[in-house]
């Protein structure tokens, strides 16, 4: 089963990275954020990867061309018979990437459509962002998405409030204080689930945003349906969260590292 990575955003709130490499190879504990995704969906047996690339995409396609290189210690032979022999420094697990170009400009509704022809033969496949890490088990959504039998499945959490929360009563008096508390909403998390019917509802419009009209349209018809997920989910949209992520690794308090 196909898992499609969204990766051709420009990151414009993370530019301290952003304006060297895109997003997805910002890097959390020495290895690009990209790579800690792969490696959630590789425990739960998922190695078919596409990458849809826009900004920086030849930046990506440089990572996967170099990995085993840069992985490995080896042997090269120059000259006439050029080779490279690998010494199978690293224990990844077998993947399959494919990376496409789609597009500078284009929008996720866009980039997803722009790749149909790679997951045509396959009528479920599934879909998340480039940057955003958890420890949601895949297998779970998975079996949720195809036991409700609707075209598309989003995972939500309820993310914390951005500041501390105050109950006060009616004289100022402060009956209790919650800094940062879980929401009270779900919000869309990625980690999608689609039927392959789901094309008919995006275009390669580069306008086409695959979280307004095409989602929307899904939820009138009743064919969205959201997984609940309650444990750890983390977005690197900034560089504070980036930092965050770097902290928390160096700290060993990495509740998304559910592989071993």
């Amino acid at each position: 089963m196909k898992v499609i990575i969204l990766c051709g955003g420009m990151g414009m709130r993370l530019r301290e990275e952003t304006e060297y490499r895109p997003k997805p190879l910002a890097e959390v504990g020495g290895r690009p954020i990209l790579w800690h995704i792969m490696k959630l969906y590789g425990h739960y047996g998922h190695h078919d990867f596409l990458m849809c690339l826009g900004y920086k995409g030849n930046l990506i396609k440089r990572y996967f061309l170099d990995y085993e290189a840069m992985n490995n210690d080896f042997t090269i032979h120059l000259g006439k018979k050029n080779h490279t022999k690998f010494h199978g420094g690293h224990q990844e697990q077998d993947y399959e990437v494919t990376l496409v170009d789609t597009g500078l400009e284009a929008m996720t509704g866009s980039r997803l459509k722009q790749v149909e022809r790679y997951v045509k033969d396959d009528d479920t496949f599934m879909l998340t962002y480039g940057d955003g890490v958890s420890d949601v088990d895949i297998n779970a959504v998975l079996k949720f998405h195809r036991a409700h039998g609707r075209l598309a499945t989003v995972t939500t959490m309820c993310p914390p409030s951005r500041f501390g929360v105050l109950d006060i009563n009616a004289s100022g008096e402060v009956n209790k204080f919650a800094e940062k508390p879980q929401g009270n909403y779900w919000a869309n998390a990625g980690f999608f689930v689609f039927n392959k019917k789901v094309f008919d509802y995006v275009s390669s419009d580069p306008k086409c945003i695959l979280e307004r009209e095409p989602m929307e349209r899904l939820a009138a018809a009743g064919q969205l349906m959201a997984y609940q997920h309650r444990g750890f989910f983390y977005a690197m949209d900034t560089y504070r969260e980036y930092l965050q992520l770097n902290e928390w690794w160096n700290n060993g308090q990495t509740p998304w590292k559910v592989w071993q």
